[in-house]
């Protein structure tokens, strides 16, 4: 029943007219060979306001999905699907994935760092080290790959929506997880009832779950009383606080969702799950701490 109530409240992407555009225009005019110039698609052929923020969006986006690409594909041994990469990033044109990685493609400036199915066009094959050596990509997926687990948690204070404060300081020396999601993430829906579970299991045992949403990174449209209303119909009583661009960038832009970070009583990673982990890993994570 709570998967359900979950996949109800699961937001329902619904591209705008200028998104749609955007997006049919992009897909007919991509070039093989050529770099798509946004500068000139804002001054010569997007000039509404709204156009122009999809066409910001959809550039900050393209800079993600290697790092996305490869960070899955490290964690689940295999590649995203279309469809995981629309869900990721909130794609709400049919075919919106495959034109931003025609673009990739195309463009000379990024890395050749995946093959793709000629017929269904996913993606069958990524070669990571290619963007582990791109100047651009190198530094960020470095650290987003391998280098969290036994170091201490970055620094952070974030504030809930009743102006709760909770911080790296304030939760030295329990143990605890840190739920990064997002309103209506698929692999998220999946993952908040185990920790509810998980939770429950712990109740005694002094364990910390802190649920920190992403939305008003990812302007996700996605009011405070519909994230409360979906933590009571999920059972999610943990402390839920907002994600700020700061924060963001100090654990490495995140860009897998949801992401855990199980910190030790230390203060230090023990684990660092992404995608959508099972009971049995997440009470893996949680013994690891709690010990």
């Amino acid at each position: 029943m709570i998967h359900l109530l979950a996949l109800a409240l699961a937001s329902t992407v619904v591209a705008s007219d200028a998104e749609v555009r955007v997006v049919e225009y992009l897909r007919a005019n991509v070039t093989p060979g050529e770099p798509v110039v946004v500068s000139r698609l804002v001054n010569e052929v997007f000039t509404a306001p709204e156009e122009r923020e999809v066409l910001n969006r959809l550039f900050g986006t393209f800079f993600k999905i290697p790092l996305y690409i490869a960070q899955y594909h490290e964690s689940e041994g295999h590649p995203p699907t279309l469809a995981e990469l629309s869900e990721q990033f909130r794609f709400g044109v049919p075919g919106e994935a495959d034109v931003l990685l025609r673009i990739m493609e195309s463009d000379p400036r990024v890395p050749r760092f995946f093959e793709r199915d000629p017929g269904s066009g996913e993606i069958v094959r990524v070669d990571v080290a290619a963007i582990t050596a791109h100047p651009k990509f190198g530094n960020a997926l470095e650290r987003t790959l391998g280098g969290w687990v036994g170091q201490p948690i970055p620094a952070f204070s974030l504030t809930g929506p009743e102006g709760a404060a909770v911080s790296a300081e304030s939760l030295h020396g329990q143990p605890y997880l840190l739920y990064f999601w997002f309103s209506g993430c698929p692999p998220c829906v999946l993952t908040a009832p185990r920790l509810v579970e998980l939770e429950g299991r712990h109740a005694n045992d002094g364990l910390v779950i802190v649920g920190v949403n992403a939305d008003r990174v990812l302007e996700v449209p996605v009011t405070d009383d519909e994230r409360r209303a979906y933590a009571r119909k999920v059972g999610m009583d943990f402390p839920l606080v907002h994600l700020t661009p700061v924060a963001h960038e100090a654990f490495g832009s995140v860009g897998i969702f949801p992401t855990i970070f199980a910190v030790d009583r230390t203060g230090r990673i023990a684990r660092h799950l992404v995608n959508a982990p099972g009971l049995e890993i997440l009470e893996e994570a949680a013994q690891a701490i709690l010990r």
